[in-house]
């Protein structure tokens, strides 16, 4: 299971993204960039920043992506390509104006999809659905099909998405690991929802393989292998991803293990690291970071209240399950008191 396609090496397609990104920038540096290859370079940064979990990479490509919007007026993938990292902001109004002004640019068919994740993103699923089949009628392909099964698992439609998830992978074609890891990846992350940690691991396992600096990847991989009572793997793990990535999703999980495990010295110094991560964050992009902030202090950040507070800031843009999953949570929690 998810092994056989031979696509390039992990590590060897990772340097080559760093310097396609590394020499895109050094051309930005002499002015010799077009907005198109802007664009290219927004796009490269954003993989980059999935794949490592590299929030600087994320904020370094909205600030390219609102520059070119600005100077390029007249170009629809200017607009395009700043609705998607307003959309990574969570600032989805402002995402959906650039996509109308992309749509009249003579970007239609690029702005569907877009507009399909944007409405995904904010729980708007029937409408999210019906774009999606309209674009897998006109291009039934990897990437179109993989969107449909991403819609169907968030929706919790599981028969449904491993067999849009199947019929994606029988359309893979090329040898960039990346489409498939993340494919692996967002299938591995449905089963673990779910709770069949077997088939997490099985798909999780084959994303990080195939690419070994997933860091989502491998960080989903270690909360699956705790709950299955491999906690020094696990540990091991978390501890180099929250030492190397700038999200502090990494040490907030390393510090939850830890304190589990009565570790309370080391999960306390990993602790106070993603609480000052995610303030920073919270000042910077706080649509962005709510749900995964008011995550921190509903559980090793020990402030109910305060993850309420972003519970309920998260749910007012978005307005899934997920989001009142945790709303409900942190109001449970609260009204509980010490006890939660």
């Amino acid at each position: 299971m998810g092994t056989e396609f031979r696509t390039t090496h992990g590590t060897i397609a990772l340097i080559n993204l760093d310097d396609q990104i590394e020499s895109l920038e050094l051309q930005a540096a002499q002015g010799r960039l077009t907005s198109r290859w802007w664009a290219e370079l927004v796009d490269r940064l954003t993989l980059r920043g999935q794949v490592r979990s590299r929030i600087a990479d994320y904020e370094r490509a909205a600030g390219i992506a609102e520059a070119i919007a600005c100077d390029a007026s007249a170009d629809g993938m200017a607009f395009l390509t700043r609705a998607r990292m307003r959309a990574w902001l969570h600032r989805f109004e402002e995402a959906l104006t650039d996509l109308d002004a992309a749509e009249r640019l003579g970007l239609a068919g690029d702005a569907e999809s877009e507009r399909a994740a944007i409405f995904q993103a904010v729980g708007r699923y029937d409408e999210a659905m019906a774009l999606r089949r309209a674009v897998v009628a006109r291009r039934a392909d990897f990437e179109t099909l993989w969107a449909v099964a991403a819609l169907h698992a968030e929706r919790g439609e599981i028969d449904a998405a491993e067999h849009w998830f199947g019929e994606s992978r029988r359309r893979f074609r090329g040898v960039s690991p990346f489409g498939l890891a993340h494919l692996d990846f967002q299938r591995g992350h449905m089963w673990q929802e779910q709770g069949d940690l077997g088939r997490a691991r099985e798909w999780l396992m084959a994303a990080w393989v195939r690419l070994p600096a997933y860091a989502r990847a491998e960080g989903h991989l270690a909360e699956v292998e705790a709950t299955l009572g491999e906690r020094e793997a696990a540990i091991g793990r978390l501890a180099r991803l929250a030492s190397t990535s700038d999200d502090p999703d990494y040490a907030t999980q390393l510090a939850r293990i830890l304190y589990q495990d009565g570790r309370l010295e080391e999960a306390t110094v990993w602790r106070a690291r993603a609480e000052v991560r995610y303030d920073e964050l919270m000042a910077r992009h706080p649509a962005a970071f709510a749900d995964h902030s008011a995550e921190f202090w509903l559980t090793v950040g020990g402030d109910p209240h305060r993850a309420l507070a972003l519970a309920r800031q998260n749910a007012a843009v978005r307005q899934t399950p997920r989001a009142a999953a945790l709303l409900s949570r942190a109001a449970l929690a609260c009204a509980s008191g010490p006890a939660a």
